[in-house]
């Protein structure tokens, strides 16, 4: 309906720019006549008589417009208003109050009176319009072409209000560069100077105010964000430069609505079902107080609790919308207020007002009569009225006046409304430095003349007239040069229009006598460059959360969602926003701040909750647990054994036995067996580079020295075999000689200590944390270098257990009493079972395990070679020594007793001289 209206008045206004272009001449006959359409139904405050210039003012002094049931049945006729709006009539009064503190003063515009035309936009597009035309016409009439009025010329417009209003009456006066100056139009497209060139403004764009609400809502972490706007200019730009600002902090929009700037319950009760459905819990609300005022009213029938507000600058400190009756609702608030201001002797202007001073002043009778619900005597003016339908379920028109007649004595000072709250001066304060921006750039104009000797315009370098000036020429001087003070503040406008004023935060909380403080708790200041803004938050005891709307205190939460616990990290759900998630579970070796998963470093794990990484539990062959300690125990008491062996060989190192199976070798094989056993104890505790490096080597030594020994003595019992042969027993005397026995020990040892130092030079082993047999442990362990180095080391040991083995299988049918062929036979046996055992064994176990798999097959092998070797031999010299004889070892006397166990030291009657040779050695 509003729209129509508009679309109707713009018909008029290009209707008017088709007739005659001169007021009161006659038309000659056949020329097009004009004719006045309608008039405007205007109310305000006009005063001009007086004046040499008048500045006009647009003001919200009314709510709303009555709507017509239908509008072309009858002659189009201006809509009447309703409503009173305390807030909006004391804008007016600021204007007024500044005014005629201009007029007092001598250091600005002396010796010119300021008077003005004030009037009402009721809230709504079609009225301001109509102000506009007023205002360019100087009548009440829809001639726009034309200014007719006889009293002082129109320097400038304050107004017109809400930044819908403001972009309706700017698009109008801009087409006759028709300066106009905004006290509460924050909306950012009256920033753009080829739509609006002469609109300025005195309170910050919503560029300022969207950038803090951004920063507001990243600083208290909330992360699901639902936004309401009016379904005007103001709104929609607002929240539009709201989303641009918070799209890169993570933030997402729960839900975005509008409230319609026709009042409509249903549409009203759908925006009520969204906000009581989402699971969002901060709500920005881009709306002024009278378009927000019916959504309030619904959302308390509704029960709607639980909510954050952020408020924007047009309804923060709005008396309509601070009720304590709505604190259940909208307590704990937070929101941007423009600065505050004091205005000197306001307080005292506001009071001296009286229906009594002037009988046609119905502006001042309605005031009286909705403030204190009385009629004035013999009044015909209508008061708390309310025509819009389904306000109440009805569609009849609802009158809250009373029948009570004003008696003209009640008291202002007694009066409890917005009208005489003076304690939050913020857009009335605005209203005040609006006018003092017109008086500002008036006096520069003044000044032109008075002390500069060329002006800005062309032709000529001319300045204008005080007395008579173009509105274009006014809104050069305050365009360009609009530095004033007002009150102490200096007030810069910057070549779009606006200033950068800081925002007072404030947090709606209940005082003592139960009504709503609005308490400062931060400022919020952004300088030309909206790249650098600073949020300051003060740290009140009362601030230190924000207060509920049941007068508690926490901080709000808002998400889509509920923090991932930390173990998880987000997952993204198909068609919703990024807000919106499902917390997975980390993988093992992860880890995550409840956001994403992190993989722990290499020596780190994840814990059973993923929450963090902790060092992996290492994993050696100890020496302080049970199986180290008892393969160290078993190491030690083979060399216990082999040293007590030793010792009984030292004690009857003259006997024959001993004798008879070359003592150097038998000391040797013992050296290289209590090696043997002795290295496994290398092969336990935390691996190192030296350990890995000399225990293979070690061990491989160590065997090679003890089978070399061994070979050495099979060899002899092999010739043995052979010298039964007389065609060859002289050659094989040659070869039984005993330095024979040492050259092949000499020399299978140093091809062993050859093929050993080539590994270690060529490719050494080194310690190895292994991670990839198990992700939970480290194991240490020995990298052991080149494997093929390693299969010729411990391949040549295997190459003279062989040859030993063979030797001593051809010998083992010696025909003598201590022919130890077989016992090397079967020693060499159990060597081979051992470590052919050990092969796949080593290769199915890991970590300390496989340790230990070969610590066994050291310690077997070792102990089989003991057992087979020394043991009968002790046997025979501790248990029988009356066997120990050069006699029976010799095999000059046959024995009859089987149990005596034979060695190679002895050989048959036939090659007595054999053995006898061997035993002199």
């Amino acid at each position: 309906m509003a729209c129509s209206k508009l679309w109707v008045l713009i018909g008029l206004f290009m209707y008017a720019l088709q007739c005659t272009p001169t007021l009161g001449e006659e038309t000659e006959p056949g020329e097009e006549e004009c004719r006045l359409l309608g008039k405007f139904d205007l109310r305000g405050y006009v005063n001009a008589e007086n004046a040499m210039h008048v500045i006009g003012g647009m003001f919200p002094i009314h709510f709303r417009t009555i709507l017509e049931e239908d509008p072309t049945s009858t002659p189009p006729m201006s809509p009447q208003c309703e409503g009173f709006n305390f807030r909006g009539y004391r804008w007016v009064k600021a204007m007024i109050h500044a005014i005629n503190d201009i007029n007092k003063r001598d250091d600005i515009l002396p010796n010119i009176t300021l008077g003005y035309q004030i009037y009402d936009t009721c809230f709504t597009m079609s009225k301001t319009v109509e102000n506009s035309l007023a205002f360019l016409t100087g009548q009440n009439e829809t001639t726009p072409v034309f200014r007719c009025s006889t009293g002082a010329p129109l320097a400038a417009i304050v107004g017109a209000g809400g930044s819908t209003l403001s972009i309706a009456s700017s698009r109008i006066l801009g087409l006759y560069y028709f300066p106009q100056v905004g006290y509460a139009s924050s909306s950012l497209l009256l920033s753009d100077k080829y739509q609006f060139p002469t609109y300025l403004r005195t309170i910050p764009s919503d560029l300022v105010q969207s950038k803090g609400m951004a920063d507001l809502v990243h600083h208290f972490g909330w992360r699901w964000i639902g936004t309401i706007a009016a379904d005007d200019d103001y709104g929609k730009y607002g929240v539009k430069a709201f989303k641009e600002k918070v799209e890169n902090t993570y933030t997402c929009i729960a839900f975005s609505e509008t409230i319609p700037k026709i009042y409509s319950r249903d549409k009203l009760k759908s925006v009520v079902k969204v906000v009581k459905e989402t699971n969002a819990t901060v709500i920005v609300v881009y709306s002024s107080d009278i378009d927000f005022h019916p959504l309030v009213e619904e959302l308390m029938i509704s029960n709607v609790t639980g909510k954050t507000w952020i408020a924007s600058e047009a309804w923060v400190t709005s008396a309509l919308i601070a009720k304590p009756e709505y604190f259940s609702l909208l307590g704990g608030a937070i929101g941007f207020g423009i600065k505050r201001g004091e205005i000197p002797g306001f307080k005292e202007f506001l009071l001296d007002l009286h229906p009594s001073r002037d009988p046609d002043d119905d502006m001042t009778i309605e005031f009286w009569q909705s403030a204190f619900n009385c009629t004035w005597p013999n009044s015909n003016i209508s008061y708390n009225t309310d025509n819009r339908k389904n306000v109440t379920g009805h569609e009849n028109i609802i009158n809250f006046s009373s029948e009570e007649l004003c008696t003209g004595n009640e008291k202002l000072e007694e009066l409890d409304n917005t009208y005489l709250d003076v304690s939050e001066l913020r857009i009335t304060y605005n209203v005040y430095k609006a006018v003092y921006a017109v008086a500002s750039g008036l006096d520069q104009l003044r000044l032109c003349e008075l002390t500069e000797t060329k002006g800005p315009f062309i032709p000529g370098d001319t300045c204008a007239s005080i007395d008579e000036f173009e509105p274009w020429q006014l809104m050069f001087y305050m365009k360009n040069r609009m530095r004033f003070t007002v009150l102490d503040e200096d007030v810069h406008i910057n070549e779009k229009g606006d200033v950068y004023t800081p925002y007072d935060i404030i947090n709606w909380q209940k005082n003592e006598t139960g009504h709503i403080a609005f308490v400062q708790v931060g400022t919020f200041n952004m300088t030309d460059d909206d790249n650098v803004s600073e949020l300051f938050l003060n740290t009140y005891p009362n601030f230190n959360v924000l207060c509920n709307m049941r007068g508690s205190q926490y901080r709000p939460r808002s998400a889509c969602n509920n923090n991932c616990q930390p173990g998880f990290r987000k997952g993204i759900l198909q068609g919703k926003p990024s807000c919106c998630y499902d917390c997975i579970r980390c993988a093992e070796g992860q880890f995550s701040d409840a956001r994403e998963c992190t993989g722990c470093k290499e020596d780190y794990w994840s814990n059973e909750q993923r929450s963090a990484c902790v060092l992996k539990e290492v994993e050696f062959l100890a020496y302080g647990e049970a199986l180290g300690m008892t393969l160290i125990a078993l190491s030690a008491f083979g060399s216990c054994v082999i040293l007590a062996v030793t010792g009984v060989y030292i004690k009857f190192r003259s006997t024959a036995l001993v004798k008879a199976n070359d003592r150097e070798l038998s000391f040797l094989i013992q050296f290289s067996l209590i090696t043997t056993l002795m290295t496994s104890v290398l092969f336990i505790g935390k691996p190192e580079d030296w350990s890995c490096q000399s225990r293979q080597v070690t061990l491989a030594l160590g065997f090679s020295v003890c089978l070399a020994c061994v070979l050495a003595k099979t060899v002899m019992l092999f010739l043995t075999q052979l010298a039964k042969n007389s065609k060859i027993a002289e050659k094989v005397r040659m070869a039984m000689r005993p330095i024979f026995q040492k050259i092949i020990v000499l020399f299978s040892v140093m091809a062993e200590a050859g093929i050993c130092s080539a590994y270690l030079i060529l490719e050494p082993p080194r310690m190895y944390k292994n991670t990839q047999f198990t992700v939970l442990k480290i194991i240490f362990e020995c990298n052991e270098g080149s494997i093929m180095f390693l299969c010729v080391m411990f391949g040549f040991d295997v190459f003279l257990a062989i040859l030993c083995f063979l030797t001593a299988f051809v010998a083992r049918k010696l025909p003598n009493n201590f022919n130890e062929a077989k016992f090397v036979t079967f020693g060499m046996l159990v060597f081979f079972i051992v470590w052919i055992s050990f092969v796949p064994a080593y290769l199915s176990t890991r970590g300390k395990f496989k340790v230990a798999v070969e610590i066994f097959a050291i310690l077997a092998s070792s102990f089989g070679l003991l057992g087979c070797i020394f043991v009968p031999k002790c046997y025979i010299i501790l248990l029988k020594p009356l066997r120990n004889t050069e006699e029976i070892v010799g095999g000059r006397v046959t024995l009859n007793d089987k149990s005596a166990p034979p060695t190679s030291a002895s050989c048959t009657s036939e090659i007595n001289t054999i053995s006898t040779t061997v035993l002199d050695e």
